[in-house]
This record gives C-alpha cells, sequence and structure tokens, in this order.
C-alpha cells in the first residue's frame, strides 16, 4: 500500500469528500494487454493472409458433406436420362428437399404450391415446356429476375437435383397454392432402362 491511500483530496461534494486512491498496477496491465491483444487480433484476423475464419470452416465442411453425399455418385450430368434416374432416388430427393427448402421456399412454399413464386404443384407452367427447361429455369432465371438465377450460387449437381426434386413436387395438388400461370404441357418422359 502506499502512503496517499488515506490522503483525503480538496475537493468536496455535498458534504462528501473521496481518498485518494488510484487505480491498482494490475489492473493497468490487464488493460494494456487487452489493448495489445486488439490490435494483434485485428491484424490477424483482419488483414493478414495468413488467417482463418468461420466462412472458411464452414465451406470445408461443406465440401467434405459435398464429398460424402455425392462422392457415390459422382458428377451428375444435366440431361433427361440422369434427372429421372435422381428421381426414383430417395435419398438424392432428402438431400434437395433440404436445398428446395433452404433456397427456394420462401417464393414457392416448401410443398412447392407458390406464395410470390409459381406454384410447381399442378401441370400449369409458364417457363417450362420440357423436363430440361426446369433445369434451365433454375440455372438461368426467369421473368426478368423475378426468379434469381442459381447457376452461379448452385452446382451442377445440386441444380440436378433440385431439378429432378421439382420434377417430382408437379401433380401433387397442394391445397392453397397459387393460381396457376401459364399453359399446361405434356407429362415428363418414362424412365428407360
Amino acid at each position: 500500500m502506499t502512503s496517499h491511500r488515506d490522503e483525503l483530496l480538496n475537493h468536496e461534494y455535498d458534504g462528501i469528500r473521496e481518498y485518494d486512491n488510484p487505480t491498482p498496477g494490475w489492473w493497468h496491465t490487464l488493460f494494456m494487454g487487452s489493448v495489445l491483444f486488439s490490435c494483434l487480433y485485428l491484424f490477424f484476423f483482419h488483414v493478414s493472409p495468413l488467417s482463418w475464419s468461420v466462412h472458411d470452416q464452414w465451406e470445408s465442411a461443406q465440401v467434405a458433406e459435398y464429398k460424402r453425399i455425392f462422392g457415390e455418385i459422382g458428377d451428375l450430368e444435366a440431361d433427361v436420362q440422369t434427372v429421372l434416374e435422381m428421381r426414383q432416388n430417395e435419398q438424392m430427393m432428402a438431400v434437395a428437399k433440404g436445398m428446395f427448402v433452404g433456397n427456394c421456399s420462401s417464393c414457392h412454399f416448401n410443398e412447392g404450391q407458390g406464395n410470390n413464386g409459381a406454384n410447381l404443384t399442378d401441370d400449369v407452367y409458364l417457363n417450362v415446356k420440357t423436363l430440361m427447361d426446369v433445369y434451365s429455369v433454375i440455372t438461368n432465371g426467369a421473368k426478368f429476375g423475378a426468379m434469381p438465377a442459381w447457376g452461379e450460387r448452385l452446382n451442377q449437381n445440386e441444380r440436378v437435383l433440385l431439378t429432378a426434386f421439382v420434377a417430382n413436387l408437379r401433380g401433387t395438388h397442394v391445397p392453397g397454392g397459387r393460381a396457376p400461370e401459364g399453359d399446361p404441357i405434356e407429362p415428363w418422359p418414362e424412365l428407360q432402362p
């Protein structure tokens, strides 16, 4: 303890006087250490090319998950036969449903009945005449951006799976769907053995 600890200061407020008790040295050391740590943290995680982030860890986990999911099927071709095969694959349709709910349900609702997006559960389509038109609309978008282009955000396997999932939604006629838009189209082709 210092000798000036019991010294009263010369000012008084409402009859109250205070002692001159300075902040302890350990507190100053912790404060300066925190400031130094924050500067190093800021430099390393926001400036340095050697840093990592939560986003990097998420991308690595996503790549590992895609390798696990798509490892057995490899790269999917964007053709009618592949889409028809994926429509029959329950595991891949479960993956596609997760992608649909995560990316498409804000406009098409979880069941595909449509909100501000088209109703995918009926037999009437505006921008689709064939099965691969579904893939084209997912990849390139439609209605001058009302349906966004997912070609840059989703890889080809994801777009093929979403095409198969959307093809499976057709004809389910979920109640409460958006009114039909466009023209009735021909049935999807059958899977050839």
